[in-house]
């Protein structure tokens, strides 16, 4: 921790203590008094904020400042659970759009550009905060929304879009559709900022070959303002994090104790300057590392390495933890196969039963591929499943995010 984060960090709690009712609460039940937070170590010893808190304050629990100083909300999906709902500030308005603001700048996107900004807006933060990014930047946003793939391409080629913002997932439904149209040669896009899910190596290289770009990794949460809170810079080698507002711990997820610089771990974040849901140590589930030493593209802002996957996106089968991001390495290694798959987990005659599909390339030997997945799985994972390669074009395609994972087990 800086001298100037520690700085802030003094300010964030003595702010939440006087005005945060969440904080205050939660402080005052564990007899924590923010004096006494005098160093690192101290700072350490403050209980994490978890996601289950956030929910149980709903719907503005969490908010920190007077109604008149509220000048917009947004919200989780809650999907798993009541939404969680963060109340903004104009000053975490100008904040974000400025974190946004130096991701296109990251990606080389300049005034010149022309933004395709195809993430929903609405209550969800992302097509509204990266249209705050661009028009901060100067570009020009094409703020699409979601949806209607045709109407994205015809306005893709007509006003000549130079950038496109999408989920991993649309984007490789944009891809794979101009491939099949055979219409890449008036496609104008140089670049692609693809979020709001992990995505993987083979993924990756299939969205850059079918649009002929240069893809951009971009994470953020809706508790952490939204998109836009880290961004990987032309090296490709770890996603830039804006350390000057926010604070990054990795730890471990089981025991809570704070891991080393380039040890794989859970994120947590304490938002340095944050004013209407000030968020303190809070367990954002995804698993990552903090990458040491400096990145040789020149920036000054420390790095995390790509999101591999969630504490709870992990599945226990036959005894063993799986995360989806172990797959998805596992593929890069077999040719003929595209990035797409589903995990099928079911009980079967008393027993568990996993299995795999894929899809092949039609020069592709099906029964070869199967019993290659079938292989590898065990050895590097250490259990027998199934697996089952269909065409490509077969698993269903998303505008938002995937859906990987069916278990059909009882509860």
């Amino acid at each position: 921790m800086r001298e100037v984060q520690f700085s802030l960090l003094t300010k964030l709690l003595k702010n939440v203590a006087q005005n945060s009712p969440f904080y205050r609460q939660k402080f005052s039940s564990l007899g924590i008094c923010p004096e006494d937070i005098r160093s690192e170590s101290d700072f350490e010893k403050l209980p994490f904020t978890t996601k289950e808190e956030l929910r149980d304050a709903y719907p503005l629990g969490l908010q920190a400042v007077p109604d008149e100083k509220v000048v917009r909300i947004h919200s989780s999906s809650g999907t798993t659970g009541k939404p969680v709902i963060i109340p903004y500030t104009a000053g975490d308005v100008e904040i974000w759009a400025e974190m946004m603001c130096r991701c296109f700048k990251m990606a080389g996107v300049t005034p010149l550009d022309r933004v395709q900004i195809t993430p929903g807006y609405g209550l969800w933060t992302a097509g509204i905060g990266f249209q705050a990014g661009v028009e901060k930047l100067g570009a020009m946003a094409v703020p699409m929304g979601p949806g209607n793939t045709d109407k994205q391409i015809q306005m893709m080629i007509d006003l000549k879009s130079t950038v496109l913002v999408a989920t991993s997932s649309y984007a490789l439904l944009l891809a794979e559709e101009v491939q099949k149209r055979g219409i890449l040669s008036q496609i104008h896009l140089k670049k692609g900022i693809f979020g709001s899910e992990r995505w993987g190596e083979k993924m990756r290289k299939r969205i850059q070959d079918g649009l002929g770009i240069e893809v951009f990794d971009i994470y953020g949460l809706t508790e952490i303002y939204g998109p836009g809170i880290a961004l990987d810079c032309h090296c490709h080698s770890g996603m830039h994090y804006w350390d000057d507002v926010l604070y990054f711990e990795i730890i471990d997820p089981c025991t809570g104790k704070r891991l080393s610089d380039g040890e794989y771990g859970e994120l947590v974040i304490t938002t340095l300057v944050k004013e209407g849901a000030p968020l303190i140590r809070y367990r954002t589930r995804d698993l990552t590392r903090i990458i040491p030493g400096n990145c040789s593209c020149g920036s000054p802002f420390p790095r995390i390495d790509r999101i591999v996957g969630r504490t709870d996106d992990m599945i226990k089968i036959k005894g063993v933890n799986i995360y989806p991001g172990q797959v998805d390495e596992l593929l890069t290694e077999i040719n003929g196969i595209s990035s797409e798959y589903n995990i099928i987990i079911d009980h079967v005659e008393g027993r568990d039963r996993m299995t795999l599909r894929v899809e092949r390339e039609d020069r592709v030997d099906c029964s070869l591929v199967e019993s290659l997945i079938v292989e590898l799985f065990k050895k590097r994972i250490g259990i027998q499943i199934r697996a089952e390669a269909v065409p490509i074009g077969t698993l269903p395609r998303s505008e938002k995010k995937t859906r990987r994972v069916f278990d059909y087990r009882e509860v």
